[in-house]
């Protein structure tokens, strides 16, 4: 296969790896000037963003500060060896799944391919170089890499109660709120949390209570919910639930039946795993818009004026468990 071909090949399978808009990275750490400008001349057509460094202390620097898709380390460097630097960096959970490539300017024995094995390197490559194969094995290596840099960023679901976490909800709210304006539809937000407070003086409660509260409450939202809601955990102890095509009057009475679910689950005879949730009462808060059209519902300043709500719910014990953002006061009233 012609090189020109191998580079085209390569520079396709990076636009089509899921990573579109950013350009991957490769560092080349050499003490040649010599030798990083012809990797670069490999590397760049190929549809890579290349950076270089000559000594320990620059590769080290270098690729904390850019976390390149892939590192180039030369076996020998000023200031110490490559397998020390492969070492180092692979002790830094940041380099956990970048691909590091010994390479040598001499033929390699088994003794030092398995060397660079050990020091957590993905492959040991050396004389004489063959770009094509190089190209190859670069193209593997930081698709998977991206791949997995994708998948760890878009993990949208919270690992305590299998519910969207922040960034899944905020995914989420977008779409919903982009759909609510195009139907000249209502779009709320009711964010809720378990309050052990107000219980007659009770102390503060131990930390499983309140984790089991906290599997309770998501126990129950998942099961009253409805399939247009959007749920999700977005504190220690506080969910949100974004709902399409629901008005102000329609948030209390989701926030309502939500509670009633809570409090049903609560005198079940089989109540979630983690042991009783111990005495405690919802308060919630909620934000409003009747069109989205007409009024822009943003899903993160929707999420925001919800959130300022439950503070004032929490922030009055004698008042009502639920209680409207200030501005709305079609149902607020009723409410409080």
């Amino acid at each position: 296969m012609e090189r020109g071909l191998v580079v085209g090949k390569a520079a396709d399978v990076i636009r089509d790896s899921g990573r579109a808009g950013r350009q991957p990275t490769i560092l080349i750490a050499s003490r040649e000037e010599a030798a990083s400008r012809s990797l670069e001349s490999v590397f760049v057509p190929g549809g890579y963003r290349v950076l270089k460094a000559y000594t320990v202390a620059q590769t080290l620097e270098r690729a904390r500060a850019a976390l390149p898709d892939a590192i180039i380390l030369d076996t020998i460097l000023p200031e110490g060896p490559g397998l020390e630097v492969c070492r180092e960096l692979r002790r830094d959970p940041q380099f956990a799944l970048t691909p590091i490539v010994l390479m040598s300017s001499d033929h390699a024995t088994r003794q030092q391919r398995t060397a660079a094995l050990r020091a957590g390197a993905w492959d040991y490559l050396a004389a004489p170089l063959d770009a094509e194969h190089l190209l190859l094995k670069l193209e593997t290596f930081v698709r998977s890499k991206m791949a997995a840099d994708q998948a760890r960023e878009e993990g949208l679901l919270d690992e305590g109660t299998g519910l969207y976490n922040m960034r899944g909800l905020a995914r989420r709210a977008r779409e919903l709120a982009s759909q609510a304006s195009r139907r000249n539809a209502a779009l709320a937000c009711v964010v809720l949390a378990p309050d052990f407070g107000e219980l007659g003086g009770a102390p503060e409660p131990a930390e499983e209570a309140i984790a089991a509260a906290v599997r309770r409450v998501a126990a129950a939202l998942k099961g009253a919910g409805r399939q247009s809601d959007v749920i999700g955990r977005v504190g220690p102890t506080e969910f949100a639930v974004v709902a399409f095509g629901t008005d102000a009057a329609g948030s209390v009475k989701l926030a309502a039946r939500l509670a009633q679910a809570v409090e049903a689950l609560g005198q079940s005879d089989e109540p979630p795993p983690g042991g009783p949730a111990g005495a405690f009462r919802l308060r919630a808060g909620y934000y409003a818009v009747p069109d989205a059209h007409v009024q822009a519902a943003d899903a993160a300043e929707t999420f925001l004026r919800a959130a300022a709500a439950l503070r004032l719910s929490r922030s009055d014990l004698a008042g009502s468990w639920i209680r409207a953002f200030p501005d709305d006061t079609t149902v607020g009233a009723a409410a409080r």
